[in-house]
């Protein structure tokens, strides 16, 4: 299976995945079930969670019925004990819509919820990041996860974001990071895909963010909390969960 999934990510393009993964992953989900872990998003209860990842997978990541990462059930477990996101009424923006979400978060009564993307078979609305069609202050929340790792202008499309989010309005916008660096890697000569690859960790990406993530996003306005959220849990949970525990949320307000 670790196999399949890794040929499957590499060499399907993308928007095949975002459509059909779910399919047969749910089908073999019912020979998953077990008590050893739990997805926060589908309450799905497994013997393991799939490997996942482009270059070396993950063990333990891929919820086989909803298709939450780890990163994915951090995320809705945040969201749940943190924040007015179930409860309030509030418009909401989301950059590349994940599929786990999608339904969940269109299903909420509290919310007036908009997909976007400039390219994703899942978002309904197609969108510029770079070019966000909304006027300013549209929207209570963003969700934009990523994302900002490809974009070719990183200031003009946290700029965007910034603009369209109402002020007191809130945003996450999570980005791979490599935290043993102390500053953000970005190259505009590197064109070649496997050399970005290489420097980048994934060919189509444009930059590997560091330690200064927070700072980086601060720069378009942005009051940044770095919140270890993760780190607060009890290990078993996080454990059964199968969180990412150096993974920080940046708690974006306006």
């Amino acid at each position: 299976m670790k196999n399949i999934i890794s040929f499957l990510i590499r060499f399907v393009p993308r928007k095949y995945l975002q459509l059909f993964s779910h399919i047969p992953l749910k089908l073999y989900a019912g020979f998953m079930k077990g008590d050893a872990v739990e997805c926060t998003v589908c309450n799905g209860k497994f013997k393991k969670f799939l490997p996942y990842g482009r270059l070396e997978p993950r063990e333990n990541a891929l919820c086989p019925s909803c298709l939450s990462l780890e990163r994915h059930r951090l995320m809705y477990l945040y969201l749940r004990k943190k924040t007015n996101f179930f409860e309030q009424k509030l418009s909401v923006l989301h950059v590349a819509p994940e599929y786990c979400f999608i339904d969940r978060f269109e299903e909420l009564p509290n919310l007036e919820y908009i997909t976007a993307d400039i390219e994703s078979p899942l978002a309904k609305v197609k969108m510029d990041i770079e070019k966000i069609q909304y006027p300013d202050n549209s929207f209570d929340v963003i969700f934009c996860n990523h994302v900002l790792e490809h974009v070719e202008h990183f200031d003009v499309a946290t700029a965007e974001l910034y603009r369209v989010l109402k002020p007191g309005g809130w945003a996450i916008m999570q980005s791979p990071q490599d935290m043993q660096m102390e500053h953000t890697l970005e190259d505009p000569t590197i064109t070649d895909p496997r050399e970005r690859e290489r420097v980048f960790k994934q060919s189509d990406h444009l930059r590997l963010f560091g330690k200064d993530y927070g700072k980086e996003l601060a720069k378009a306005g942005f009051k940044v909390t770095e919140d270890n959220f993760v780190n607060e849990l009890p290990p078993e949970q996080a454990k059964r969960f199968a969180l990412p525990m150096e993974e920080i949320i940046y708690f974006s307000q306006k």
